[in-house]
Parts: C-alpha cells; structure tokens; sequence
C-alpha cells in the first residue's frame, strides 16, 4: 500500500473517533473524559480485538479534522462510510457517556450530540432513553 493512502477506519476506531470528538468539542479534553474513553475501550465487548495503538492516531485524526473548515462534515462522512448502522446507537451511547462524564455538558457538547443523533439518524425516542441512562449512571 502506498504510503499516502490513509489507513481506513475500523468500525471500532469509528466509535472512538466519536468518543474524541465530544470530548474535544467544547476545546477542553477533561480528564474524566479521557478516562471514559479509556473505560469503554477497555471492557466494552465491541473493543476485544481493538488495537489500543490505534487511539492515538484516531485522536489525531480527530484533531487534524476539527482544524479544517468542513472537518466535522468529513468526520460524519468517515464514521458513516466505516461504521456499520448496527452500531450507531452504540456510537451515540458511548458519546453521551463521554459527554457526561465529567457532571456537565457544555453546549458545544449538546450541539454535537444533536449533530450525531442527527448524521447517525438516531431516533428521537431512543436518542431519550439513551441520554436518560447515560444521565442515571453518571449522577452524583
């Protein structure tokens, strides 16, 4: 493979990317965030086989993107093409408990949530229950 030919996403980097990219949305990546990403990463069955080396080139990946004027559009446009609608509702999940984790979201972080739901056609009454459990495992 040439060396210019971007490595494809995994289904399982697409869900980090997600992860990422909430995280990063309000421009302060927290620590508990971090820590979530690292969680699900780590004991979710989706992740088994994942290659944790690949976290730091899909977080770059993320980054390099929310610098371009249409990044966030060619993010959508990478987790659509390299993430199977199977697990859709398991990106958004993942990018509510990110969102949550740190007790407060921030609006960049509601307004990406509505974006997701939106790309990944989330439905309405699944994107509430969702974000309901989300809300229940992260109170105080």
């Amino acid at each position: 493979m040439p060396q210019d030919t971007p490595t494809p996403l995994t289904p399982q980097d697409s869900l980090v990317a997600v992860m990422v990219a909430i995280s990063a949305s309000d421009e302060n990546i927290r620590t508990a965030e971090l820590v979530k990403i690292q969680s699900a990463v780590n004991n979710l069955p989706v992740f088994a086989s994942y290659d944790l080396d690949r976290l730091k080139f899909v977080s770059q990946t993320v980054f390099d993107l929310f610098e371009q004027e249409d990044g966030l559009a060619a993010l959508f446009g990478l987790i659509r093409d390299n993430l199977p609608e199977r697990l859709y509702e398991t990106a958004y999940a993942l990018a509510c408990d990110v969102a949550a984790a740190d007790g407060a979201i921030a609006e960049a972080e509601l307004r990406l949530l509505e974006e997701i739901r939106y790309e990944l056609e989330i439905d309405r009454l699944h994107a509430a229950a969702i974000e309901r459990g989300a809300r229940a495992r992260h109170m105080t």
